[in-house]
């Protein structure tokens, strides 16, 4: 392999400070709850809020301020997210009556967690997309309560209305205007006003990051998410103008957005590098997308798809392209990734939005291991076990005697307890 262009190393970095802040905010929000939170919510986002949680009327209000227009596309977008999740739950499936020997029956259950929140970044933007992907699979899978937070806007002091619409179109129960670690913490800890959740899911700026990582434990959580990532894997059949849009859709996420273009086509390369300056050109506020794409943008050429390969499961992107003429034929070999997009035609913005499936994903070569959110994130499998008469018979020695070997008489006993 070999670079045409090669970004910075994105690693996370062991920031003292930040880490100590988190944990001063965590801890003021534990002991002084709502007043904690009012505090740090003004401070941090310019909110001069009463009550964290939103009224009807805002949220009615919320609706007559977003055109019916853009309603109707949010609400055609939950349609394709809320199929699919259905369709996933489908796949789940509870297990009754297995026996491995006669008299022990084994199985397991599947059982919703009893709540969850849903964070909502505010941030650059508002990203109310991020709303349904996380509400809509939580009330698929059956959870009872399900709330919501985001920071409001400095300039309104409110949620934007379309983030405010979308989670009330997610089925959102609650939802609170409410951001940063100090809502970590509130959903975790609990306060007078906010009854702390089972899991918090979505993605946050470092400091949201953080305090989930800091509160896991007391509190589910789905995975700590880093900046977003794309890899495209493109041969000499790849149009140079639709992969530079797409690494450019990516960069313009964040600053430390990462997008990258594995090649076997060299022409193709440099072609896609030239149509990217060509089309930063093209947007009204580049800045962000162009310091991503300078700072961490790469472009590899590969000697063949069979390393474009390699590279891509060694990277573990978030997103993963097949730009390639028969897509069909690698999908099996690529094992690494958050979501994957085949072919020209499926671009990863629809996934972003619209096309059903989740936008949060893993990223920093978390795919290695797990996958994005879905309905199964809100899922637990607990097993159950029965014995008979029979089944205790065969059991009850051979536990006997694991737990005399371990040194663990207690065990031992209460196996030969139902021997005799």
């Amino acid at each position: 392999m070999r670079y045409l262009k090669r970004g910075k190393e994105r690693e996370e970095k062991d920031n003292k400070e930040l880490t100590k802040l988190v944990e001063k905010i965590i801890e003021e929000v534990r002991i002084n709850g709502d007043k904690a939170i009012a505090c740090y919510s003004k401070k941090f986002d310019n909110s001069f809020r009463d009550k964290a949680i939103l009224s009807k009327d805002e949220i009615k209000e919320a609706y007559e301020s977003v055109d019916q227009k853009s309603i109707d596309d949010i609400r055609f977008a939950a349609d394709n997210i809320r199929s699919f999740a259905k369709a996933q739950r489908s796949t789940v499936k509870e297990l009754y009556d297995f026996s491995p020997i006669p008299g022990v029956v084994l199985g397991h259950k599947i059982i919703p967690v009893e709540s969850c929140c849903c964070y909502v970044p505010g941030g650059n933007f508002p990203l109310y997309s991020t709303a349904l992907m996380l509400g809509i699979p939580a009330k698929e899978a059956g959870v009872k309560r399900i709330v919501a937070c985001s920071p409001v806007e400095r300039t309104t002091g409110k949620i934007n209305p379309k983030t405010i619409v979308a989670m009330d179109i997610a089925g959102i129960d609650e939802i609170y205007a409410i951001g940063g670690v100090q809502a970590v913490a509130a959903f975790t800890y609990g306060t007078d006003e906010i009854e702390p959740v089972n899991i918090i899911v979505g993605p946050g700026n470092q400091y949201v990051t953080e305090a989930k990582r800091q509160c896991y434990g007391k509190v589910g959580i789905d995975f700590l998410a880093g900046p977003s990532e794309v890899l495209v894997i493109a041969d000499e059949n790849a149009n140079p103008e639709i992969i530079a849009a797409d690494l450019i859709a990516q960069s313009e996420h964040d600053v430390n957005a990462k997008g990258i273009l594995v090649t076997t086509s060299e022409d193709v390369g440099k072609k896609t590098m030239d149509k990217v300056l060509e089309q930063l050109g093209e947007l009204k506020n580049s800045s962000i997308a162009e310091l991503s794409w300078n700072s961490y943008g790469e472009v590899i050429l590969a000697k063949d798809i069979d390393e474009a390969i390699i590279i891509s499961n060694d990277y573990a992107p978030e997103h993963l392209e097949i730009n390639i003429k028969d897509p069909e034929l690698v999908i099996d070999k690529l094992i690494n990734y958050g979501s994957l997009f085949i072919g020209e035609n499926t671009a990863e913005v629809f996934g972003d939005y619209a096309s059903g499936t989740n936008h949060t994903l893993p990223t920093l070569k978390a795919s290695r291991y797990t996958g994005g959110v879905w309905v199964g994130t809100f899922l637990k499998t607990c097993t159950f076990q029965k014995l008979t008469n029979e089944g205790r018979g065969r059991i009850a020695p051979v536990v006997k005697r694991l737990a005399m070997g371990e040194g663990l008489e207690g065990h031992a006993m209460a196996a030969k307890k139902r021997i005799e």
